[in-house]
């Protein structure tokens, strides 16, 4: 059953269509199968089964050619739409518990709506008549699945598909529920298609933030700290605090004030704000001290909101923005943590803009234009804009009633529209308090990362009672912005590390130049100019360890050094050091001025 997917996508189509043959050809070789769900995600498919013995790798072979005899007899995917009552039967009968669950789901939230439009007679049709559901056949297996598919398995070519991993997934995502195996799944269009997506994965592998992270010593994991909590080594603070200063340089001149907050806060703060009632499975278990229990902090947004109304606040005040590089605490799950990208404890460049209606728009755009603005600046040409909605048929999950729903979304919506930005609406994926513009950002292969998010929050204004005085004298509700414009410190580091394959640029490289002498006789000179490129504020290090001078120019390749100056008898003589550029190798002697003069320029451009 497809979940978010692009139902116009030809490709999405055809691989929702590969994860039926997949289902199928898992029937063949378990009959006894129960099946979950198999939607189309980012680069492929995946099916979830409750199989009576664990997959191993060789089952993928396998399964890949029960698919190409599938493919081959050329079945029709055949749609019919039956009345749900009798389709839970079917799958009850054929004993497929998961596939009854949801349509039991389906008909509730169907009853639901029927029910919320106080009109008697439909919720008596409800009552006598379920809703419809639609299912696929495919050759001797049936599905419950809204498609679309291809006409017939025939459509998708023998050589032009791929089944990748298997994995464990929880039914519904939920600790509580039963383990089920996930097996992963790509298909094109063409063999040649699928080649290249494979070259892309080999490169990828290459990139992989947590295999370079140690090569270039930046950060590491310990058990006896905690799964997703990470330490920034030397080096990557380096890179970090290069980020944080380029971050506040920017802030500073949009007119955002900084301020710092503790890592804790009574639990009280969390039920004001609605994270105690909306957000509790992401948090941590509250402290018990003699005083009350405390939390450790999950977002930011309430501390600075009290700065706010520590003293009252007059129309002419605002907007008010507050920045904060602040730490916070999440419990995800343990099959969601991935190295930088996903962990439990991470630094969010996080900041609030309190401001009256009137201001709304202006403030969103600006917010627009610095979030751009960061991404190009670290490399980012490219990235999707999505706007993340409050999903209509779960208003439960969100704090707020429709009208200021409704009013924050056309808030967001509008200020898109006015930058002429293109974007996509995702129901179901807004916070519970707002909905928000989400940037992923798009790195050298091709791959989105969540970036910068505008959150517009008219919920917690109201259950914190933040207010200014307008131009009568009259207390009136101030609107916020949350947002962060990288995200946060340790995802941005692991898609930097990704995006650039380790090599940084001259100006968030951690150590920007090596000196290397020929022998002992050159290590004065060496460090002779190590202290003159110190001097402006070039990061450098002289290695003057007793190895050929060819060994330590490999090493330097192998730590990604922007540039390496050799320095022996010619250099000494003429002032001036035989230049190693980074991609580019030997670029010959070149005064030592003239070289401070060069790289400097490329830290000022960021190049």
């Amino acid at each position: 059953m497809s979940t978010k997917s692009n139902q116009n996508n030809k490709l999405d189509i055809l691989r929702h269509s590969a994860s039926h043959i997949l289902a199928a050809a898992v029937l063949e070789m378990f009959p006894e199968a129960k099946f979950g769900i198999g939607p189309t995600i980012e680069g492929g498919f995946y099916y979830d089964f409750d199989l009576p013995r664990t997959l191993i790798p060789e089952d993928l072979p396998l399964l890949e050619e029960k698919m190409r005899a599938i493919i081959k007899q050329n079945f029709s995917f055949e749609r019919q739409e039956i009345e749900a009552k009798k389709t839970q039967k079917l799958f009850d009968k054929a004993g497929q518990p998961y596939k009854v669950e949801l349509i039991r789901k389906l008909s509730k939230q169907e009853t639901s709506k029927q029910v919320a439009s106080k009109n008697k007679k439909a919720e008596k049709l409800v009552t006598k008549h379920l809703p419809l559901v639609t299912i696929y056949k495919t050759g001797g297996f049936v599905d419950l699945c809204r498609g679309p598919h291809l006409d017939s398995t025939g459509e998708i070519k023998t050589d032009a598909f791929k089944l990748l991993k298997i994995a464990g997934a929880y039914w519904r995502g939920s600790e509580k529920n039963k383990m089920l195996q996930r097996v992963y799944g790509t298909a094109f269009e063409t063999k040649k298609e699928l080649d290249e997506y494979f070259k892309k994965l080999e490169e990828a592998e290459k990139r992989d933030h947590r295999k370079l992270g140690k090569e270039l010593d930046l950060f590491s994991s310990h058990d006896e700290v905690g799964a997703g909590i990470f330490l920034w080594h030397p080096k990557a603070s380096v890179i970090r605090t290069v980020i944080e200063d380029f971050w506040r340089i920017e802030h500073s001149r949009r007119g955002y004030q900084y301020v710092f907050t503790p890592h804790i806060g009574k639990l009280e703060l969390w039920k004001i704000s609605g994270h105690w009632n909306f957000y509790r499975e992401n948090m941590y278990t509250p402290m018990i001290t003699p005083e009350g229990e405390y939390m450790i902090k999950p977002m930011n947004c309430p501390f600075h909101i009290l700065i706010y109304k520590t003293k009252p606040r007059s129309y002419k005040d605002l907007p008010i923005r507050y920045g904060e590089l602040g730490t916070v605490y999440r419990f995800e799950r343990a099959g969601t943590l991935h190295g930088l990208l996903r962990v439990r404890s991470f630094t969010q460049d996080d900041a609030h803009i309190f401001c009256r209606q009137d201001q709304l728009l202006d403030e969103i755009i600006g917010v627009l234009d610095l979030a751009l603005f960061m991404l190009n600046s670290f490399g980012f040409k490219e990235y999707k804009i999505e706007l993340s909605t409050r999903d209509p048929k779960e208003k439960k999950k969100y704090m707020g009633d429709d009208k200021v729903w409704d009013k924050a979304e056309k808030a967001l919506a509008n200020a898109l529209e006015t930058k002429k930005l293109k974007y996509k609406i995702m129901p179901g994926e807004a916070k519970f308090y707002g909905p928000a513009i989400d940037i992923k950002l798009i790195d050298a292969l091709g791959r989105g990362w969540q970036g910068p998010t505008i959150q517009l929050d008219f919920n917690l204004a109201k259950n914190f009672d933040v207010n200014y005085i307008d131009q009568k004298g009259k207390p009136q509700q101030a609107i916020i912005l949350h947002r962060t414009v990288l995200g946060c410190m340790e995802r941005f580091l692991g898609c930097l590390i990704e995006h650039y394959a380790g090599a940084f640029p001259v100006w968030l490289a951690p150590e920007q130049v090596w000196i290397l002498s020929i022998g002992s006789r050159h290590e004065e000179y060496a460090f002779k100019v190590a202290e003159k490129l110190k001097s402006e504020n070039i990061r450098v290090a002289v290695k003057n360890e007793n190895e050929t001078i060819g060994k330590k120019i490999r090493e330097g390749e192998l730590q990604k050094i922007p540039y390496l100056l050799v320095v022996g008898d010619k250099e000494i003589a003429a002032d001036s050091v035989a230049v190693r550029e980074r991609g580019k190798g030997d670029l010959g002697p070149m005064k030592v001025d003239k070289f401070i003069e060069k790289i400097l320029n490329e830290i000022k451009n960021k190049n």
